[in-house]
Parts: structure tokens; C-alpha cells; sequence
């Protein structure tokens, strides 16, 4: 579980780096790097972001 929670960790950084990036900025790190919605892969990494949240979220409400 502790690698688990590391990976949850390390997407949800990248997450929130890529939103305050594009608040500040409009750069968004994901699009740039896997080609955003356009791409399956940049599909895929928002999708991870989404799950490592929630999996976070579940995390801390039953631990």
C-alpha cells in the first residue's frame, strides 16, 4: 500500500502543479508533455491524476 500511496502522491503534485501553472500562466504542463485531450496518453495522465485524488480522498477519510 505504501507504494500506492507514494505513486497517489506524486500524481496529485503533478496535478496541482499543472492547475496552478495554468492559473498563473495558462501553461499546461500535461498538454505539453503528453499532448493533452488530443492524445490518448495525455488521457490516460488526467485520468491517473483523477484516480490518485480520489484514491487519496478515500485515503484519508478511511485511515
Amino acid at each position: 500500500m505504501r507504494i500506492i500511496t507514494a505513486i497517489a502522491s506524486i500524481l496529485i503534485i503533478l496535478g496541482a502543479l499543472n492547475w496552478g501553472l495554468y492559473g498563473l500562466s495558462k501553461i499546461d504542463i500535461v498538454e505539453n508533455l503528453f499532448g493533452g485531450w488530443k492524445s490518448k496518453v495525455g488521457r490516460i495522465v488526467y485520468l491517473l491524476i483523477g484516480v490518485a485524488g480520489f484514491y487519496s480522498l478515500l485515503y484519508v477519510i478511511f485511515a
